[in-house]
């Protein structure tokens, strides 16, 4: 198709006005040349598109972050972008779709407090406190009785102790 000044530039179905050009609609995985010919050509490494596109560019692959508690699921291909999972240790506190974006490191309980529910990848940690009588030192996961120590001779102690000050 020539086009010359003065004329206006008419794409044919499927095809997209891009630069005074008319760009093809690629397939997921592909993108549209901006060389003088307008040919749909893969996505180069480190790039994708996942749906057809008019676009001259392929969106850029995301990296997960371990430092924000994050490591790879799946690696990005032409047609989909990197999946993020939490790292051990970790629970998914925000997501789309199947792919985690936040992680959050568990909760750790505190003594006095027992773990009522070990944390997933996509549940934290849940702890409750301990009743009297019952202790945890926040890694149990259940509180235990106070030992009941017996006094044999408490009585004559005491009174020993009282008559030493």
């Amino acid at each position: 198709m020539n086009v010359s000044t003065g004329q206006t530039l008419t794409c044919g179905p499927y095809q997209y006005e891009i630069n005074d050009r008319c760009c093809p609609m690629c397939p997921a995985g592909k993108h549209c040349t901006e060389s003088r010919t307008t040919l749909c050509e893969p996505c180069p490494e480190g790039t994708f598109m996942n749906h057809p596109t008019y676009r001259t560019r392929c969106y850029d692959c995301k990296s997960c972050d371990e430092g924000s508690g994050l490591k790879m699921k799946t690696s990005c291909t032409i047609v989909s972008d990197t999946v993020c999972e939490p790292l051990e240790g970790f629970y998914c506190s925000d997501s789309r779709k199947d792919d985690c974006v936040e992680a959050r490191r568990h909760r750790r309980c505190e003594p006095g407090e027992y773990i009522r529910k070990h944390g997933t990848s996509s549940t934290d940690t849940v702890c409750s406190t301990c009743s009297d009588g019952t202790f945890s030192d926040g890694t149990f996961p259940s509180c235990q009785n106070h030992k009941q120590c017996s006094c044999n001779n408490c009585p004559s102690i005491i009174t020993d102790v009282n008559q030493r000050v």
